[in-house]
C-alpha cells in the first residue's frame, strides 16, 4: 500500500482529497494535518465521511509525515515551500495544490504572491502537473506543481490550437467563471452565499495571479510568445468553472470540422478530456464531482474567430482529482483509479 499524508486537511481541497482517496484501493491515509484542529476527529468536522475514516487531525510535523510515501499540500500559498525540502530528504514525493512551485521565474512568483520564496532552488525540479501535457515528466517527478483551476480549463482549451500553430498567438482571450468554492474555505464576506447569491461580477480584471501561470504554459505550447487577456468572474454557485476562450485563425479557409477533428485526435487517448460534438454547450453540472474536462468548439458567424468552451469542477479536475491523477501516474497505477465516478445531476 502507498502511504499518503495530507497537509491542510480542513479546506475544500483537503476534504475533496479525503473523499476521493478513501475509495482508492492502493492507498493508506497515514496522516491528515491541521494546526487548528489537531486532536479532533476528522468526522467531527466532516460528518459526510462518517464510517469511512477514523483518523484524527495531527500537527503538520516532520515526525507525523515521515512514514508517508507521498504528501499532498492542500495549504495556502507560501506554506508548502517551507516544509518541502525536509520531506524530500526523506525520499517523500510532494504533490502541491498551492501555487508555490507552479511559476519557474522566482521574481515573477514573488511579484504576484507578495512574499519571498523559501526554496527557489527547487522551482526547476518541480514538474507542472497537467497530465495531458506533462505525463512523461510526471512519472519521474519528486515535486508536482498541481495546476490551478482556471489554468487547467484554459490551457486544455487552447493547447491543441497552439500545438497545431493555427491561431494568432498575440491575441488570446479567456473569459472565466467560477463558483464560490474557488476562493477557499475561509471567512470572507465577498464569498458568503448572501453576497454571491443573485449576483454576478468580474474580479481582478486588471490582473489575476493565475495569469502568469497560464501564460507560462501557453508559451511552452507555442512557437511564439502569447498575448493573453484573462478576466475571471464569480457566479452564484458553489463549485464549477466555465471558460469561454477566443482565438483568431491564421488560415481563413479552415473548416470548423477540421478543428473539431484536431481536438478529437489530440484528446483521443485522454481519459479525462471529453470533446463534445460541434456546437455543443457544456454545462458545469455535466462534470460536477468528477475529474473530467468537457470541451466544445464553435466558430463565430462570418468571422475568423474560434470559440472554445471548457467546463471542469474546480475542486476535482481543478484541484484534488488532478492531484490524485498525478499520484496515480507517479506510482505506476492506472491513471483513472478512484476517479471514475459519474457526475452529479441535477
Amino acid at each position: 500500500m502507498i502511504k499518503v499524508g495530507i497537509v491542510g486537511g480542513t479546506g475544500y481541497t483537503g476534504v475533496e482529497l479525503l473523499r476521493l482517496l478513501i475509495n482508492h484501493p492502493e492507498i493508506k491515509i497515514e496522516a491528515i494535518t491541521s494546526r487548528a484542529q489537531a486532536g479532533t476527529a476528522i468526522t467531527n468536522l466532516f460528518p459526510n465521511l462518517r464510517g469511512h475514516i477514523d483518523l484524527l487531525f495531527t500537527e503538520p510535523t516532520l515526525e507525523n509525515l515521515a512514514n508517508c510515501n507521498i504528501v499532498f499540500f492542500a495549504t495556502p500559498n507560501g506554506t508548502a515551500m517551507k516544509s518541502v525540502p525536509e520531506l524530500l530528504k526523506l525520499g517523500i514525493k510532494i504533490i502541491d495544490l498551492s501555487a508555490d512551485f507552479r511559476i519557474k521565474d522566482v521574481a515573477v512568483w514573488e511579484q504576484w504572491y507578495g512574499m519571498e520564496h523559501a526554496c527557489s532552488n527547487l522551482l526547476n525540479d518541480a514538474v507542472y502537473g497537467l497530465p495531458e501535457w506533462k505525463r512523461t515528466e510526471i512519472t519521474k517527478a519528486s515535486i508536482i506543481a498541481n495546476p490551478g483551476c482556471y489554468p487547467t480549463a484554459i490551457q486544455l482549451g487552447f493547447l491543441p490550437l497552439l500545438e497545431a500553430g493555427i491561431i494568432d498567438t498575440g491575441y488570446l482571450i479567456a473569459d472565466g467563471k467560477s463558483g464560490a468554492s474557488g476562493a477557499g474555505r475561509k471567512a470572507n464576506i465577498g464569498t458568503l452565499m448572501g453576497e454571491v447569491g443573485e449576483s454576478f461580477k468580474a474580479y481582478n480584471a486588471s490582473g489575476h495571479r493565475h495569469s502568469p501561470e497560464i501564460v507560462q504554459g501557453l508559451d511552452e505550447y507555442s512557437n511564439d510568445k502569447v498575448g493573453l487577456t484573462f478576466v475571471p468572474h464569480l457566479v452564484p454557485m458553489i463549485r464549477g468553472i466555465e471558460a469561454t476562450l477566443y482565438a483568431n485563425l491564421l488560415q481563413t479557409d479552415m473548416k470548423l470540422e477540421d478543428i473539431q477533428a484536431l481536438f478529437e485526435q489530440r484528446y483521443m487517448n485522454e481519459p479525462f478530456v471529453d470533446v463534445l460534438p460541434i456546437n455543443s454547450h457544456p454545462e458545469t453540472r455535466n462534470v460536477r464531482g468528477t475529474n473530467m474536462c468537457q470541451l466544445a468548439i464553435h466558430r463565430s458567424q462570418n468571422s475568423n474567430t474560434i470559440i472554445i468552451l471548457a467546463v471542469i469542477d474546480n475542486l476535482v479536475k481543478g484541484a484534488a482529482g488532478q492531484a490524485i491523477q498525478n499520484m496515480n501516474i507517479i506510482c505506476g497505477l492506472p491513471e483513472t483509479m478512484a476517479l471514475t465516478n459519474v457526475a452529479l445531476s441535477p
